[in-house]
């Protein structure tokens, strides 16, 4: 059966482990920002075009019947909401985990930032977002 995971996390949490060890197609915003050397990128004013992106290569892999895990941080329940509506469109089911282990941060996001979304955290309830 197609599905759809979203796996949630504070960076370092082991979200990409996580989504890598699943063997499915996998997606993240942060992989936008890998240059042709695959060098590491952040751009910060790029940040809505990298989600933007993620989410179209979900919906195309899903279109073409492939099964998707997103690794992405998804702090607050809205950033979840445009893939719960992919997962509706598709009539795939929907997964939501979240990471809370405490690994290495690849991309070195600063402790401020992590303590911030910290902060803005939101539990994810154990049913599926609104979708109106």
């Amino acid at each position: 059966m197609q599905k759809l995971i979203l796996i949630r996390g504070l960076p370092g949490s082991g979200k990409s482990t996580q989504a890598q060890s699943l063997g499915l197609t996998h997606y993240e915003a942060d992989m936008y920002f890998v240059d042709a050397q695959g060098q590491y990128r952040f751009c910060a004013d790029q940040l809505p075009n990298a989600h933007r992106w993620c989410q179209t290569e979900v919906e195309r892999s899903l279109a073409a019947g492939e099964s998707v895990v997103v690794a992405n941080t998804f702090v607050q329940r809205w950033e979840i909401k445009p893939y719960a509506k992919l997962a509706k469109r598709y009539g795939v089911s929907l997964e939501v985990r979240e990471c809370s282990g405490q690994f290495n941060n690849i991309h070195g996001v600063s402790d401020e930032t992590i303590q911030n979304m910290k902060k803005r955290w939101q539990t994810w309830p154990n049913d599926r977002p609104s979708l109106k």
